[in-house]
């Protein structure tokens, strides 16, 4: 794992150190401890497989006024592919915000997919905020 030297161009929009691993720009350690997590579970055979930051479209771009209103999009963390073909989307948190929490609710009106929201505790493990 290779943790790049702290810096502002280093940092995530909430302030998280990012990490790369594997190609891969984290936006916090959290993330990439729980994609190394996922790496270990496929190659345990406990999930089938996973893919990193897979985006879901929650409102169309469209015109009003001869204005184009752009698309709102939401990207999550982490989409999991259980064994028995289950798809659960993973976000990991570290604290709640109001721009996710309304992403969650037009995620939730539009999508039949189960949207866990992790945060990780040292003497817990990965517990769901909401």
């Amino acid at each position: 794992m290779i943790i790049k030297p702290r810096g502002r161009t280093n940092r995530s929009k909430y302030g998280n150190q990012k990490v790369n691993i594997d190609g891969h720009t984290f936006d916090s350690k959290l993330e990439a401890r729980y994609y190394n997590e996922l790496k270990l579970l496929k190659r345990a055979g406990e999930i089938k497989d996973f893919e990193l930051q897979p985006s879901f479209e929650l409102q169309p771009s469209f015109k009003k006024y001869s204005k184009t209103i752009r698309k709102i999009e939401y990207k999550a963390d982490f989409k999991v592919v259980n064994n028995d073909g289950s798809v659960e989307i993973i976000d990991i948190k570290g604290h709640k915000t109001k721009e996710f929490n309304l992403k969650r609710k037009m995620f939730d009106y539009k999508f039949d997919l189960p949207l866990r929201v992790l945060a990780f505790d040292k003497t817990q493990g990965w517990y769901e905020i909401w």
